[in-house]
């Protein structure tokens, strides 16, 4: 939630802007200092158009990666903030898991300024802006869907139309962090869908789909199958952090 501009000095007064990594002093809620910046691990260029992963080294404009050559993607591109490193894992951890929902504006900065800077937009074209959903018995337990919460800072910030409710997940799924590629798909496949009434929104629009954390991929492509037979024109997924497959122990690629 974004602090107004009007009562900002006085939170700042009763509650001294921190780092929310190193606790240092910061100028402004929900920024990070100098030596932290750096720990983030930006993605580079060259990348894949068609999914973001950088490249280790030169590649001509229009070259694609080798996974998205054997197995093209449903989705039109991912754009992530950062690279998942010990860093962004503290401030998803403390964002998620923490109920730190105040970094919620940081986070969506981060992704807003990834996907300005990448051009995955277009220019003048508009977007729905819509979350990767949790099943209800997660957000009564949570309290805050943290997809929806990124995806309505972003909205904001690219003047985009949020849907928050897009999308529900129709049975609770497993936590899916200790699960492999093929474990994750089996255990998705038909828990999320369309929720009755949305398809006339979504048909012939341009989607912008906003998680947290994308590792396999498996919940967000679940979620894009979900948007393209609804009849989306383009769905672009955005995250704050991403985890490439060389990043993940064998059993979780």
């Amino acid at each position: 939630m974004q602090v107004p501009d009007r009562v900002a000095p006085i939170v700042d007064f009763i509650f001294p802007p921190r780092c929310p990594l190193c606790g240092a002093a910061v100028a402004r809620q929900g920024g990070l200092c100098a030596a932290c910046w750096p720990t983030l691990a930006i993605p580079s260029e060259p990348s894949c158009p068609g999914c973001g992963r950088p490249f280790a080294g030169a590649a001509a404009p229009g070259t694609r990666c080798a996974p998205c050559l054997a197995q093209p993607p449903a989705h039109d591109g991912i754009v992530a903030a950062t690279l998942y490193n010990a860093a962004a894992r503290r401030l998803v951890i403390a964002f998620k898991h923490g109920r730190r929902i105040a970094l919620a504006p940081l986070l969506g900065r981060l992704i807003s300024a990834r996907l300005t800077a990448s051009r995955s937009l277009g220019a003048g074209e508009p977007w729905l802006v819509v979350p990767v959903p949790i099943h209800r018995w997660r957000l009564w337990h949570r309290g805050f869907n943290q997809s929806a919460l990124l995806a309505r800072d972003i909205a904001a910030r690219i003047g985009g139309e949020l849907i928050v409710d897009a999308m529900v997940r129709r049975r609770a799924t497993p936590i899916l962090g200790g699960l492999g590629r093929t474990a994750r798909e089996r255990a998705l496949r038909g828990a999320i869908a369309l929720k009755a009434g949305t398809a006339a929104r979504i048909r012939g629009a341009s989607v912008l789909l906003v998680d947290d954390v994308l590792t396999s991929g498996a919940t967000s492509n679940a979620c894009v199958r979900a948007l393209k037979r609804a009849g989306a024109k383009t769905v672009v997924i955005a995250c704050f952090a991403r985890v490439l497959d060389e990043a993940l122990p064998p059993d979780r690629a």
